[in-house]
């Protein structure tokens, strides 16, 4: 209800869903290949398929981590537990994500690359980009409520994981193995933009090793941020009113 809402405020309406991650990519391409005069022969594959799984992030995240302080007429109405608040925003960012992977595989396809035999790997993938979002926003959550001034650290946050998540260029570019094992090892949405890339460009079989540090870094944000906001409901629930 709240997604068509949004949606029917729009003249263009769902169409949204579609043009703005095509906008901003776009918008990036041009930057990069045109203004900056780099990037690869494929950059644009490169790009949108770094590009898409990065807003989801991001949009759900933000969206997500002030998701108490926008409700705080119905906490005032209902004792609902502070932890549904973010969850309903990133399930609401998952939903219309869905179409905006549609787009991604069609440009994939329609660009030639059709090697389908790999691509389930794309389930497990994207499973585990939930997982890291679900964890970051229910941090990020709990900070926020406490002290709205976190929301500019989230903005920087956003900013940094968008320039150091390889979204313009690829671990594999980085000729510091110690540095690219550090990425590997800390930077979870980096792991998983290479990944897709891995599955969707180049049709290979994904090392699931490499993808245990991150996984265990969601679970560890998601058990910390969904503790954090059943531990202090009620001190959250005093800080949404001051």
């Amino acid at each position: 209800m709240k997604l068509k809402s949004k949606a029917n405020m729009l003249l263009l309406s769902y169409v949204w869903w579609v043009l703005e991650p095509l906008l901003f990519v776009l918008m990036f391409y041009f930057v990069f290949k045109f203004l900056l005069n780099r990037g690869r022969e494929d950059f644009f594959i490169f790009l949108i398929i770094g590009k898409i799984p990065f807003l989801w992030f991001s949009k759900s995240v933000t969206s997500a981590a002030n998701s108490l302080i926008e409700n705080r007429g119905l906490i005032n109405q209902r004792p609902i537990p502070k932890f549904v608040f973010p969850l309903v925003n990133v399930h609401e960012a998952a939903y219309q994500q869905l179409v905006t992977f549609a787009v991604l595989i069609s440009f994939v396809i329609f660009n030639g690359y059709h090697d389908f035999g790999l691509w389930w790997q794309l389930i497990p993938l994207i499973f585990l980009q939930y997982l890291l979002i679900c964890g970051l926003s229910s941090l990020f959550t709990l900070f926020v409520t406490y002290a709205p001034d976190f929301r500019m650290i989230v903005s920087m946050f956003m900013m940094g994981m968008m320039f150091c998540s390889g979204i313009f260029w690829s671990i594999g570019d980085i000729a510091d193995p110690q540095l690219q094992k550090i990425i590997l090892l800390f930077n979870p949405l980096a792991v998983i933009i290479d990944g897709y890339r891995q599955v969707l460009m180049h049709g290979q079989l994904l090392n699931w090793m490499t993808f245990a540090p991150a996984l265990l870094i969601s679970l560890g944000l998601i058990l910390t941020g969904f503790g954090g906001l059943k531990k202090f409901d009620s001190l959250l629930t005093r800080r949404v009113f001051m």
